[in-house]
């Protein structure tokens, strides 16, 4: 069984913005897989249904961005996964828009969303799909940036860039890292 986390905020305050992309990459993914994401659980609304023939539970913590980690550690439990059954999906400001940068592991780089979920499981290697939101324009402060909408040329991309994130998901799951890393690390 895999588990496929797309990061955000709960509410309609935040719907639409950049912090919320992870959301948006694992509503497509359920979306093509026929997953309803209609169950609460574990402080996260959760799905659960099959891809490349393998049991996949999709999920969007329903905490803040901030304390994302004790849903993702909640769900495991819940299901009997541990982190290397585990996919995160998260926006990140050190890529350029659009940007997919996948990862077997590694560092949090200061998404306060991955700190959290390092911190609640005790720092064990868990995979993670980076989607780019590039940096804030100069003397804009990131945090503002992140939760403000994007802007009219993003959004005219932004159908693109959710379609080869999920593809990314998709290709991880069911070819592993290694392979994914070949194929979407590259600038598109």
């Amino acid at each position: 069984m895999k588990f496929v986390v797309g990061l955000g905020n709960p509410g309609d305050k935040y719907r639409g913005t950049r912090h919320n992309l992870g959301f948006l990459v694992v509503d497509r993914l359920a979306e093509q897989n026929n997953i309803a994401l209609d169950r609460e659980l574990c402080d996260a609304l959760v799905g659960a249904g099959f891809t490349n023939g393998e049991k996949v539970i999709v999920a969007k913590p329903q905490t803040f961005m901030n304390r994302s980690g004790a849903a993702v550690e909640g769900l495991l439990h819940e299901f009997g996964g541990t982190a290397t059954d585990l996919v995160i999906v998260y926006d990140d400001l050190d890529l350029p828009f659009g940007r997919i940068r996948i990862r077997p592991h590694g560092s949090a780089g200061g998404h306060r969303g991955i700190v959290s979920i390092m911190e609640n499981l005790a720092d064990a290697p868990f995979s993670r799909v980076r989607v780019g939101i590039g940096r804030p324009p100069e003397g804009k402060d990131a945090v503002d940036y992140v939760l403000e909408p994007f802007s009219g040329d993003e959004m005219s991309h932004l159908s693109v860039v959710i379609d080869r994130a999920a593809a990314a998901v998709q290709c991880l799951l069911r070819d592993g890292a290694e392979r994914a890393m070949e194929v979407f690390n590259r600038a598109q």
